[in-house]
């Protein structure tokens, strides 16, 4: 199972828009955009949501053939390690293995060890074409890379055998997550990491590293972008090389977590994309949930007191709700609006307080981040909120399809960034 060039995540927190996200590739094709759907969704959000992995198949599939879609798609069991997978073997054909509790706990020195004395080939002054500089590689920066990096890619070896084991080899696509680490990687630091993946057999197909700056949910990058494109090109740069060097799959490409409403990056993303002639997977979970309340908002009526109550709910629970996110998330609650305020707001400034739109003067970054962590609260309204849903699935549709579309398919992926 090879993946296609540009795959895009598409995350849905209560399985009801996924005509509506695929509705938005149908748009790209049009527009002349190859991009293929990714349905992703995390044991946490299961949990929160009290689904099954079996539910986001289910919905993938059906949105497939009510919209009669011809071309591959992936259901992403996201963000798994060896106790959460099994409840993914029948549903998931994608996994991305989250190894970040193994990243930056030492393996054992005889691992360590092996691998540094496996890249003495590399040691000195190593050139990676298309980087102008040569990277100084030592053993004892070798090796501390290896302690950093290496009980976690060994990890991921684990997670992809065990699934193997179930699934057969070639039957899913491998995504190696290390995005969340305290510091982002060189580029030295990927290849190594690529070389210590290679070695434990894993046919990875997109790789996730950490960039500088802040991903954090639902609104845009915060950060240097021309540090980001830098790193950004010569990721691009190292993946073309150990594809070569290490005999990895020609589709390896890189994954952007937390990629939702990253406006500014978008396109540099873009662009070098088509400079290197390069794939890319992005990852967009939260944004869809996002839209749902925007559109339950502007609906009015019944909608609108929903939404109304949601922000309430969170803003009674910001602490609990924040917690599992405080490392993607930066919210001031001194600019969060009283909920006694929002309840007399109309259905427009709700919307265009949520609504992430940089000119407007009513966007709310801090107000939006909450409601991003807050699906918890219309979790707990269980029915009533999945009514809501259905009652109003015109106008969420709607804004679901707009914003994959016009907001971050057409700038990442299109011809005209």
């Amino acid at each position: 199972m090879l993946i296609q060039k540009y795959t895009f995540g598409c995350g849905d927190r209560f399985a009801h828009q996924g005509q509506a996200q695929l509705d938005a590739i149908l748009q790209a094709r049009d527009a002349g955009i190859d991009v293929f759907p990714v349905w992703n969704k995390s044991n946490r959000e299961h949990t929160i949501v009290q689904s099954k992995p079996d539910d986001l198949r289910a919905e993938a599939d059906a949105a497939v053939a009510a919209l009669g879609w011809k071309g591959a798609y992936y259901v992403d069991a996201d963000h798994i390690g060896l106790k959460t997978v099994d409840a993914f073997l029948v549903a998931s054909d994608f996994y991305t293995l989250d190894v970040a509790d193994f990243t930056g706990s030492a393996a054992d020195s005889d691992s360590i060890e092996c691998f540094t004395g496996g890249m003495r080939k590399y040691l000195g002054g190593l050139a990676i074409p298309g980087i102008e500089r040569p990277f100084e590689l030592s053993e004892d920066s070798v090796r501390a890379t290896a302690r950093k990096f290496l009980l976690a890619t060994q990890e991921a070896g684990r997670i992809y055998r065990h699934i193997e084991a179930k699934k057969g080899r070639g039957d899913f696509v491998t995504e190696v997550s290390v995005d969340e680490t305290d510091t982002p990687q060189t580029p030295i630091e990927l290849f190594l990491i690529l070389a210590m993946l290679a070695a434990e057999d894993i046919p990875v197909q997109t790789i996730a590293p950490k960039f500088s700056g802040r991903f954090n949910k639902g609104v845009d990058y915060v950060g240097d972008l021309a540090q980001f494109e830098k790193e950004f090109d010569e990721d691009l740069h190292v993946i073309a090389f150990a594809i070569c060097e290490f005999g990895l799959p020609e589709t390896l490409k890189l994954s952007v977590h937390s990629g939702s409403d990253k406006f500014s990056i978008y396109p540099i993303i873009n662009r070098l994309l088509k400079k290197h002639d390069a794939g890319l997977h992005v990852k967009t979970a939260g944004t869809t949930w996002l839209e749902e309340v925007i559109g339950l908002a502007e609906s009015g009526g019944t909608g609108l007191v929903l939404a109304k109550e949601i922000y309430a709910g969170a803003h009674d629970r910001c602490d609990e709700l924040c917690a599992p996110y405080a490392t993607v998330i930066d919210i001031a609650k001194d600019r969060l609006p009283d909920p006694k305020d929002v309840a007399g707001w109309t259905s427009a400034q709700f919307a265009n307080a949520l609504r992430h739109d940089p000119a407007n003067p009513a966007c709310n970054p801090d107000f939006r981040q909450l409601i991003h962590v807050g699906f918890k609260i219309a979790a707990g309204m269980k029915a009533r909120y999945t009514d809501a849903l259905k009652a109003n699935e015109e106008i969420i549709a709607r804004n679901v399809t707009d914003n994959l579309f016009r907001r971050h398919i057409q700038p990442i992926f299109g011809t005209h960034a």
